[in-house]
């Protein structure tokens, strides 16, 4: 713990010196995910081949360690002509789960705007698109990420994106399906969101996903100051229940989530941070039909900042990094339901993130981890991990 305190207050002291001039390495304005890079050119060719995995160790306070290749995911695209190229991501998790991550058709209209059609990330936040391990500091991806948002959060739909340059603003806009909230399992109807991780359990992962209403989701981006780039995002709908019981009270709630999030890059110093928010409507029926305990809003924050220790010049980089995050499942409920302290959680980690070479990094943080609730023990946990993207 100590090391972990003096690491977080080098840190710290290290900011006033690294925040002069603008850093072309890291500059969130330029920074493209595993599908933007294979559509930006494709590479000059027809056919597209890349990866990208991560190799973890997590030792929980007190308890056995776990090792794991946590994921591999293969990317393939194919450009058949200038217009029209397609995007698909395969994802090994945990070497025995097999899920498409990707995989939609893009068509380009004009130049700064494209059709697009298929399974595509939802863009919410920061990490739920831009989740390869090269472009995040920490072996695990924040938790916000994981129980608010959710990561990797896909769905299958149409839309469109583009940009106007002149106004240096990016947007996104589709139409998918929902979150899946219930269906009758042999008589008995069984609920798939509850408190402990909100609309998580919900993803349908395009594996034979129901839909008896669709979701809008909308993400809008400035760029226009160097070395800045903000994003707010919206997701609106209701949740999807099967068809033998969505015409029951509770067996769908409404979801209105939205997301602010801001990245920051100038010379060895980076900052980013999002807050996200989800107010969800007719909990209480759909708990009291499912027996769940589901929240009625869920939010989460985070605020991250690391210095690159090592010279510009030099092509690896070493960054130091603090991030400390705050999110609650149980923001809020309806009914009687009783809100839980344990689901109002925050983690701070704190590490390092070695890229040895573009496309390598070597990762090691500390996480504090605690909850609301006195009598819960939340072990603190020492991580580890090895990440890879071409």
């Amino acid at each position: 713990m100590t090391k972990s305190i003096s690491l977080l207050a080098l840190l710290i002291c290290a900011l006033s010196f690294g925040q002069t001039a603008q850093d072309s390495l890291n500059n969130p304005q330029n920074q493209l995910n595993a599908a933007q890079r294979i559509l930006s050119g494709n590479y000059g060719k027809a056919v597209t081949v890349g990866a990208y995995g991560e190799i973890t160790y997590n030792q929980p306070e007190g308890n056995n360690g776990e090792l794991d290749v946590q994921r591999m995911v293969l990317l393939f695209g194919y450009k058949f002509n200038d217009k029209t190229q397609f995007v698909t991501e395969v994802e090994f998790e945990h070497v025995e789960e097999v899920f498409i991550e990707q995989a939609f058709v893009n068509y380009a209209v004009g130049d700064n705007v494209s059709l697009r059609g298929g399974l595509m990330l939802v863009p919410m936040g920061i990490v739920n698109e831009y989740h390869e391990p090269t472009t995040f500091n920490g072996v695990e991806r924040p938790a916000v990420d994981n129980a608010i948002v959710p990561t990797t959060w896909r769905e299958i739909g149409v839309g469109v994106t583009g940009r106007f340059p002149e106004a240096s603003i990016g947007y996104q806009a589709y139409i998918f399906n929902g979150f899946k909230s219930t269906e009758n399992d042999d008589g008995e109807i069984t609920g798939f969101l509850k408190g402990s991780n909100g609309l998580r359990g919900g993803r349908q992962k395009a594996i034979r996903s129901t839909i008896d209403s669709p979701t809008f989701s909308t993400k809008v981006e400035y760029y226009g100051l160097p070395g800045l780039r903000l994003g707010l995002s919206g997701y609106f709908g209701r949740t999807q229940a099967t068809d033998d019981v969505d015409d029951i009270d509770g067996s769908s709630v409404g979801v209105s989530m939205v997301g602010f999030d801001m990245r920051y890059a100038k010379r060895r110093f980076t900052a980013r941070g999002q807050f996200i928010y989800a107010s969800l409507t007719d909990t209480e029926d759909y708990n009291a039909l499912t027996s769940r305990d589901l929240g009625s809003a869920l939010m989460g924050y985070y605020g991250e900042i690391a210095y690159n220790l090592l010279p510009l010049n030099k092509e690896q980089r070493l960054f130091a990094f603090a991030r400390y995050e705050n999110f609650d499942t149980h923001a809020d409920t309806s009914g009687g339901l009783a809100r839980n302290d344990a689901f109002n959680r925050t983690d701070l980690t704190t590490g390092l993130s070695y890229h040895i070479a573009p496309g390598v990094v070597v990762k090691g943080d500390y996480q504090f981890r605690s909850n609301n609730d006195s009598n819960s023990d939340v072990q603190d946990r020492l991580n580890f991990g090895i990440g890879v993207w071409f």
